[in-house]
């Protein structure tokens, strides 16, 4: 703490602190400041009265989430999504790394990138009417072309609870894996060639070089990734659930999560003490999960630990 007080180290990293000013300010102001507003998960607001002078309520906003009959639905499906999110889009994405780093010509690589890539730049509202036009009743491929292909009857997709698990899946994984997959692509990339060469001179063919040496290299990365994505697993993508969906009452059963549950009563209670509960609840138990997890990596391998 004393190095900040010294003026020598201010003018010997001037420029770099100035550098560093604006993403400080940033943070401060984007993620540190509005955690003054946590209160608001403890209080009835009234706004005639303002945040502080509210009604404080202790914990009575957090039973919302725990006394209603769908708190296990909503559980369920936020964590088993999840889950599957991150298993599948960690294979899907570390698979299609290596095979884009198996291409040899630049132009082609460069190409697959980008294509893989563009899904996870469109919106969710782009993606909710590309897959409504897939499962449309009255004008869906799947229903004028794919089904009757196969002798199947047409299905009222958004009707059928069943389905959406694969569904939210198939989607999920379309738009997030070209990312994921460059973000690993990038790592690998970064390895050096001797140790393949080396493994070539010693007879490795191509599965033994990926298992024997990209993926324990690359493994810090994908622990990191993997730890970031279980600290946001009480999270869901709200366009996902809410906007794919089309809010379809019929389908909640299967496709209702905490983030679609808060909104859908937000805007029928207009309780934003409830709803700044259910987000303090995320963040603590993400937070939670993160340390768990950490700490078993930690046991056992020091080196790969997030901190």
């Amino acid at each position: 703490m004393l190095v900040l007080f010294d003026r020598k180290f201010w003018r010997k990293y001037k420029v770099l602190l100035l550098m560093l000013l604006p993403g400080t300010l940033y943070l401060l102001l984007n993620n540190y400041l509005p955690m003054f507003g946590v209160a608001i998960a403890f209080k009835n607001i009234n706004y005639a009265k303002g945040i502080w002078g509210s009604d404080w309520v202790g914990f009575k906003n957090f039973r919302f989430l725990f006394d209603t009959q769908d708190a296990w639905i909503i559980t369920r499906n936020t964590l088993l999504y999840n889950f599957a999110f991150i298993i599948i889009n960690l294979v899907c994405a570390v698979g299609l790394a290596i095979l884009l780093n198996e291409i040899r010509s630049r132009l082609a690589a460069r190409f697959y990138q980008s294509m893989m890539l563009l899904p996870y730049l469109f919106s969710t509202v782009v993606v909710s009417y590309l897959v409504f036009a897939f499962l449309s009743s009255d004008y869906g491929f799947l229903n004028h072309k794919v089904l009757p292909w196969l002798g199947l009857e047409p299905l009222n997709w958004y009707n059928e609870p069943k389905v959406w698990p694969y569904i939210l899946v198939i989607v999920n994984t379309w738009k997030s894996v070209g990312y994921l997959s460059i973000v690993y692509l990038a790592a690998i990339i970064g390895l050096d060639k001797e140790y393949y060469e080396a493994a070539v001179i010693d007879g490795a063919g191509k599965w033994h070089q990926f298992t024997r040496i990209t993926i324990p290299l690359i493994m810090p990365i994908i622990i990191i990734m993997t730890l970031l994505a279980i600290g946001k697993i009480f999270y869901s993508d709200f366009g996902l659930f809410y906007q794919v969906t089309m809010n379809s009452g019929t389908i909640q059963s299967t496709t209702s999560v905490v983030d679609t549950y808060v909104y859908r009563a937000l805007l029928q209670l207009g309780d934003t003490g409830m709803s700044s509960a259910a987000g303090l609840y995320q963040s603590a138990v993400g937070f939670v999960l993160i340390l768990v997890v950490n700490l078993v990596v930690r046991k056992f391998s020091k080196e790969n630990a997030l901190f």
